[in-house]
C-alpha cells in the first residue's frame, strides 16, 4: 500500500509515519512526504479496504489545493470489455481478430508495397501437401477489386481510424489494470505552485491488538508488579519503518459502509396512457339483433428492468515442565510512553519508534507499574469442593487497563493464569489463577414455602402473598496452616432477596460477595437465606367452602377481614346443601316419573283383558298418588331454585362489597 507519486519522473514512495491500531478491527494510518510541481500521488489499497478508505481518508496539501481524487473502479473486467466491439481471447490467431471488425480500414507493409482497404475477411487455411497453415485476410481495395493477402508475410499492420487505435489502447489498459486482482489504486490531484508537502490519513481493516499481562507479587501481597505487552501484527504489505505507534482500548462503534462498488437503483416504468396503441376492433355476423363487437385484447406492458448493485493470542510459551524455577524478575524494557483517555477510549503511545516488517508481528511493552493487590481465595461453584487462590487488583496505575490473560508469578514462581476485563482506572477486579487445595467446602441446601404471609380481596378477587425461602450454608475447612480471607459468591437472581443473612461487602451484576476470614487449620460455617415473594390469586367465586376456611384461618388476617370471609363461607355452605337437596329432588322426580309410566302401560295393557278390572283399578289408584307425590316434589324443587337465586344473589353482593 504504499504511496507512490505520478510524473514524468520516477515517483518517490512516501513512508508510512504513524500507526495507530484499534480493538474493534481497524488501523490509522498517517502518511506524509513532499511533491514537486505538477505532480499527482497514488496510493494503493487492497479492494477489501476500498470502504474503509473512502469513508475515513482526509488529504492535507500545504502549498497547493486538492481538485480530485480518483480511484480504481470496482467494474469487473469481464463488464469492462463487454463494452469493446472485439474480444482478444487467450491464444487469439490474428486472423480471428481482425475477422471482427469487418468493414474497417487497414493498411498493410510488405517490405517496400503498401496495400490499404477494407476488412471484407479473415481466417485460417489449414495445412495441406504444398503449403502450411496460413492466415488469409481478404481486402477491398480503393480501386474496388477484392485481393487476398497472407497475414504472415505483413511486416506492419495499422487501423487508420484514430478511434480505433485508441480502442485497442484502452483494452489493452484494461487488461494490463485486471493483472494486480486485488490492488486498487487512489489518485490525488491538486493545484500548487511548486514542491510541497501531502499528507494523507486514512482507516483500513487491521487485525485488532491484543493485551498480554504479568503480575509478579511482591512477598508482602499487598502489591504486585504488572507488566503489559501489546501483540500487534502487520499484515499491510508493507514494512513499518520507525513508525509512531499508539494502540487505542474501547468499543467505538464501527461498520462497513458498501462505498466502493457502483450502486444501482430500481426505477419504475412510467408512460402516458395515450403512448398506448390502439387495438384493433373484430366485428363477428350478424345472427340476430344487434351484431357484438369483440375487442382485441391490448398487450401486456413490459416488465420493468431491474438493476441491482452489490457488494460486499498471542500464546506465550508454556515454561519447560519440571524446570527448576528461579527468581523471576521484571522484564527491562524501555520507559513506557503517555497514556491518556480519549473521550470513552483510552491510548497507550509507545515511547520509542516501533520497526515491523510485512507479514510479521511483535510484542511491545505498554505498561510496567505497581497495583495495589489482596491475596485471597474465591468460591463461586458449589459443584466443586475447592476454591480458586485469588487476588483483588485495585487499578491504582491512573491508566485503563486492557482486558486479557494475566500469567502470575508468586514468590517468584509460576503460580497459574488467569482472564480479566478491562479495568477503568480506580477500578477494581478479582482474578482466580489456580485451584485452592488447601481449602474445603460444602454445600448444604435447603428450601421451603412458607404459609400464606398476606391476604387481599378486591373486585371479587383473592390475592395470596406466599414465599419460598433457600438456604444455603456453606461450611469451610482450611487445611493450611496460614489463615486465608474466603470470598464466597452467592448468585444474584431475580427476584430473590436476602434474608437474615450478614450483608455482602459488594454486590456485582450478578454475584452477591460475601467475606469470611478463615483461621489457620479451622473450621467455618456461613449460612446464606434468601426468599422469593410470590402472589397468586383466584377468584373467590370459584373457591369451595372447604378452601375459604383455610384462609379464614390465617393468622394474616384481620378480625373484620375473618368475618367478612366467614359470611361468605357460610353463604357457599348453604347453597351447597341447596344443590345437594336439588340433586335429590331431580333423582325422586325421576324415578317418580318412571314409576308413573310403568302404571299407565300396565292400566293400557290390562284394560282390555276381562276379569281385570279390579287390578286396573289398583294401577289408577297408584297412578293418581305417584301424580299427587311428583307434584308436590316439583312445588319443592321450585322453592328450593328460588331460595338457591336468593342465597347467589346475596352471595354474589357480598362478594363484591369485600375489599381489605
Amino acid at each position: 500500500m504504499g504511496l507512490v507519486l505520478i510524473g514524468t519522473t520516477l515517483a518517490a514512495d512516501l513512508p508510512v509515519h504513524t500507526v495507530i491500531l484499534y480493538k474493534h478491527g481497524v488501523g490509522y494510518f498517517e502518511r506524509e512526504g513532499q511533491l514537486k510541481a505538477g505532480e499527482s500521488a497514488r496510493l494503493d489499497f487492497r479492494a477489501a479496504d476500498m470502504n474503509d478508505v473512502l469513508k475515513s481518508l482526509t488529504v492535507n496539501d500545504q502549498g497547493g489545493k486538492v481538485t480530485s481524487l480518483r480511484y480504481d473502479s470496482s467494474i469487473p473486467l469481464d463488464q469492462k470489455l463487454a463494452d469493446f466491439p472485439f474480444t482478444i481471447g487467450n491464444g487469439f490467431a490474428l486472423s480471428a481478430l481482425i475477422d471482427q471488425l469487418k468493414g474497417a480500414r487497414i493498411e498493410m507493409e510488405f517490405g517496400p508495397q503498401r496495400v490499404a482497404g477494407a476488412v471484407v475477411a479473415a481466417r485460417v487455411i489449414a495445412a495441406d501437401k504444398e503449403h502450411p497453415e496460413r492466415e488469409q485476410l481478404t481486402l477491398l481495395l480503393d480501386s474496388g477489386e477484392l485481393r487476398n493477402v497472407d497475414l504472415s508475410a505483413a511486416s506492419a499492420i495499422r487501423f487508420t481510424d484514430p478511434k480505433q487505435q485508441a480502442q485497442f489502447r484502452d483494452y489493452l489498459a484494461a487488461v494490463s489494470g485486471a493483472r494486480s486482482k486485488d490492488l486498487r489504486s487512489l489518485y490525488i490531484d491538486s493545484t500548487d505552485t511548486g514542491s510541497r508537502s501531502l499528507r494523507a490519513e486514512y482507516m483500513i481493516p487491521m487485525p485488532a491488538w491484543k493485551s498480554s499481562y504479568r503480575l509478579m507479587f511482591e512477598p508482602s501481597g499487598t502489591q504486585a508488579m504488572l507488566e503489559g505487552w501489546a501483540i500487534v501484527d502487520n499484515t499491510t504489505g508493507e514494512d513499518w519503518t520507525n513508525v509512531r505507534m499508539s494502540l487505542v482500548s474501547g468499543k467505538p462503534i464501527s461498520f462497513i459502509s458498501q462505498l466502493y462498488p457502483p450502486k444501482y437503483v430500481t426505477r419504475q416504468t412510467a408512460g402516458l396512457p395515450e403512448d398506448n396503441a390502439a387495438a384493433p376492433q373484430v366485428y363477428s355476423g350478424v345472427i340476430g339483433g344487434v351484431a357484438e363487437k369483440v375487442p382485441l385484447a391490448a398487450p401486456a406492458p413490459r416488465a420493468a428492468i431491474s438493476g441491482s448493485g452489490g457488494g460486499g493470542g498471542f500464546s506465550a510459551g508454556a515454561l519447560r515442565a519440571g524446570a527448576n524455577l528461579a527468581q523471576v524478575l521484571p522484564s527491562t524494557v524501555a520507559a513506557s510512553g503517555e497514556a491518556a483517555e480519549l473521550a470513552d477510549l483510552f491510548e497507550y503511545s509507545i515511547a520509542s519508534p516501533v520497526t515491523v516488517k510485512r507479514d510479521e508481528s511483535a510484542m511491545l511493552p505498554f505498561l510496567q507499574q505497581k497495583l495495589a493487590t489482596r491475596k485471597v481465595v474465591i468460591y463461586t461453584d458449589i459443584s466443586k469442593p475447592n476454591p480458586l487462590n485469588a487476588a483483588e487488583i485495585t487499578n491504582n496505575t491512573g491508566k485503563t487497563l486492557d482486558g486479557g490473560p494475566i500469567t502470575v508469578y508468586d514468590e517468584g514462581a509460576y503460580a497459574g493464569e488467569a482472564l480479566a476485563e478491562t479495568v477503568k482506572a480506580g477500578d477494581k477486579r478479582f482474578i482466580g489463577y489456580g485451584v485452592d487445595l488447601g481449602t474445603r467446602i460444602a454445600t448444604n441446601l435447603n428450601s421451603r414455602t412458607d404459609d400464606v404471609r398476606e391476604l387481599h380481596v378486591h373486585h371479587g378477587m383473592l390475592t395470596a402473598r406466599a414465599a419460598q425461602v433457600e438456604k444455603r450454608t456453606y461450611t469451610v475447612r482450611n487445611v493450611d496452616a496460614k489463615a486465608k480471607t474466603l470470598i464466597i459468591e452467592y448468585p444474584v437472581r431475580a427476584g430473590w432477596d436476602l434474608v437474615d443473612t450478614a450483608k455482602p461487602v459488594e454486590t456485582a451484576r450478578d454475584v452477591y460477595r460475601f467475606e469470611v476470614k478463615l483461621a489457620a487449620g479451622g473450621t467455618a460455617e456461613f449460612p446464606v437465606t434468601a426468599e422469593h415473594v410470590y402472589d397468586n390469586q383466584i377468584s373467590i367465586s370459584s373457591l369451595t367452602p372447604d378452601i375459604l376456611l383455610t384462609y379464614i384461618r390465617n393468622r394474616s388476617l384481620t378480625d373484620a377481614a375473618r368475618r367478612q370471609l366467614q359470611q361468605v363461607a357460610d353463604l357457599k355452605t348453604q347453597l351447597a346443601s341447596g344443590d345437594a337437596e336439588r340433586k335429590r329432588l331431580t333423582q325422586q322426580i325421576a324415578e317418580a316419573s318412571q314409576d308413573e309410566e310403568r302404571n299407565r302401560q300396565n292400566i293400557q295393557s290390562l284394560s282390555p283383558v276381562s276379569g281385570q278390572q279390579q287390578t286396573v283399578q289398583e294401577y289408577a289408584r297408584r297412578l293418581s298418588d305417584q301424580e299427587a307425590a311428583i307434584l308436590k316434589l316439583r312445588d319443592r324443587q321450585t322453592a328450593l331454585e328460588q331460595q338457591q337465586a336468593s342465597l347467589q344473589t346475596q352471595l354474589n353482593g357480598l362478594i363484591d362489597r369485600l375489599d381489605f
